[in-house]
């Protein structure tokens, strides 16, 4: 078939379209250099094409699946090919597939499975997303490691019953290996910042964080006979100790996945029903720290941009954990890096290398705390210093000695707003009088989902269902999530941040040192123009960025 004349002649693309990219086709079949050079979508060329041949067309998320159909199939085939059964019809057995013109791979599924098939088209990472779906993350891997132990009628045995030289061999075995790879790209390819992998009673259950919220990852119930192996596998690749079920355990794994170099953090901790594991996932390639690129208003950036600039004092960032704390903090640094400046960091860990300053590893097991690293700086003639963290006492006690001797300090605190950072220091312990003369400014801030682009919706909102304090009283419109194949049918896709920014003045300074209540100080901070945060969601939602819904979610309303 000459795909390039079957194109242009059913409308998908022009005979110029065509012209201008043969020279880039490279080899690649034309239809999927197309679609790579964007000139046209794979469901354009698929319809085509079905049209040309007489297959249907079909969107598989819509399809109804024969459950019980799909498991008479083998595992094997319908993953290396990207082939699945749908349903019976007229004595054959429909099956969707993403590429009309692999013959082969339709021959064998049929061979092996004894049904006649009937192809159907259908976008191929739909296709991929369904078979996962039914058969699990890992299902035909699993099957495999299923067939490697039932072999010779070796019965299955669950981790209350496998000797720890049994364990450490399955978790060297191609298969699980595999399965663990297979885990962590897939987390990867779906933007996943963490990765749960939790015993239960019966069974396991693995959730992928996706833009701030957990999803439940489909895998198929024999997993649990290879939970052992798997955290064993991972303790593997972090260094960690296998023989150590008791206590809580963390570690680090590099790897790369498609050219792109992603740092894993592991914590493992026994829990009732085994040692739960969460993966923390740093997708360095996907890093950009531009101050530009954060996203605040342009009056707060100018001020941050002034606060970052002084000579000496302390500017926080403050929000819970996964906020992009640390993502401001570095895209400060970058915006005032300069071969003038001397940066020393202390952090725990070390999450994105720097070029140009100076990082340090915290090690509580040798003494070295952010206490104990931030004296030990202050010898090496630092002009600027960044605080991973302030937890204690005196940590906090050690930035305010840094700040008083002439240091500019950035660090995060745990706290809900931008005016609770002055009352969580006191109560640390330190002066009031002293946090007043040094805190210079606080940046508290949130990540809101993004509307998925491709599918976001305009609306007329309900004024009655518009909360009270929301800005606008009769919007005209504003824009709420639908769900597409672009997004996985969230409706979102990204994060970006809000923020609220409370710079010091001498009358928060006064109240500091007289132990004023977080509302107090707040009260003034918002009557003196410091914009709260839900006042900057509810600027995303005007400005169709984000929902209603996620700001209302993400933020409290101020009372009174």
């Amino acid at each position: 078939m000459d795909i390039g004349a079957v194109l242009v002649r059913r409308g998908v693309l022009s005979r110029e379209q065509l012209q201008a990219a043969l020279p880039q086709v490279n080899g690649t079949r034309l239809d999927i250099a197309l679609i790579e050079q964007g000139v046209t979508t794979e469901e354009q060329v698929l319809r085509a094409f079905g049209t040309e041949l007489g297959m249907r067309f079909v969107e598989v998320k819509k399809e109804q699946i024969d459950r019980e159909l799909l498991v008479q199939f083998p595992t094997t085939a319908v993953f290396r090919h990207s082939l699945l059964p749908l349903q019976r019809r007229n004595g054959s057995v429909v099956v969707a597939t993403s590429d009309p013109f692999n013959l082969e791979a339709l021959e064998e599924l049929s061979a092996v499975s004894g049904f006649h098939l009937e192809p159907v088209l259908a976008c191929r990472v739909d296709v991929i997303e369904m078979i996962k779906d039914h058969l699990g993350l890992g299902g035909d891997t699993l099957n495999e490691l299923v067939a490697q132990r039932t072999a010779d009628g070796i019965e299955l045995i669950g981790e209350g019953t496998a000797s720890e030289a049994d364990i450490e061999q399955m978790a060297e075995a191609a298969s699980v290996i595999r399965l663990v790879n297979e885990l962590l790209i897939e987390a990867a390819e779906q933007g996943a910042s963490d990765v749960h992998v939790e015993p239960q009673e019966r069974g396991l259950t693995i959730r992928y964080r996706v833009d701030g919220v957990l999803r439940v990852q489909p895998v198929p119930e024999s997993i649990s006979h290879f939970f052992a192996a798997i955290v064993t596998r991972l303790k593997i690749m972090s260094k960690l100790n296998i023989a150590e079920k008791r206590i809580p355990q963390d570690g680090r794994i590099k790897m790369k996945v498609a050219g792109r170099e992603i740092d894993v953090r592991v914590s493992i901790i026994p829990m009732n029903h085994g040692e739960g594991v969460v993966l923390r996932l740093l997708d360095k390639g996907k890093m950009v720290f531009n101050l530009a690129n954060v996203g605040m208003p342009a009056a707060m950036a100018k001020t941050f941009h002034e606060l970052i600039s002084l000579p000496h004092g302390i500017v926080l960032v403050t929000g819970p954990t996964g906020s992009g704390k640390s993502t401001t903090l570095y895209s400060a640094l970058n915006e005032i890096k300069d071969p003038s400046i001397k940066i020393i960091t202390v952090e725990d860990p070390v999450e994105y290398q720097m070029g140009g300053i100076s990082q340090i590893q915290v090690h509580q097991k040798v003494g070295l705390t952010f206490a104990a690293g931030l004296r030990s700086i202050l010898r090496h003639d630092p002009d600027v210093i960044l605080i991973g963290e302030i937890r204690d006492g005196e940590t906090a006690e050690s930035a305010i000695q840094a700040s008083l001797t002439g240091h500019l300090v950035f660090s995060t605190l745990h706290t809900n707003d931008a005016p609770g950072a002055f009352t969580r220091l006191v109560d640390m312990g330190v002066e009031p009088y002293l946090v007043a003369s040094t805190v210079e400014g606080v940046l508290a801030q949130r990540l809101v989902r993004v509307l998925c682009k491709h599918c976001k919706e305009k609306y007329q909102p309900d004024p009655e269902e518009l909360p009270e304090d929301f800005p606008v009283k009769n919007p005209e419109f504003l824009y709420r999530p639908v769900g597409c194949r672009e997004c996985k049918a969230t409706g979102y896709s990204g994060r970006k941040a809000i923020f609220e920014l409370l710079r010091t003045d001498s009358e928060i300074g006064k109240l500091c040192v007289n132990r004023a209540s977080t509302g107090d100080i707040r009260k003034y901070a918002l009557s003196h123009g410091m914009a709260p945060l839900r006042d900057s969601g509810f600027i995303r939602v005007l400005d169709g960025m984000t929902s209603l819904d996620e700001v209302v979610r993400i933020t409290k309303r101020d009372m009174g």
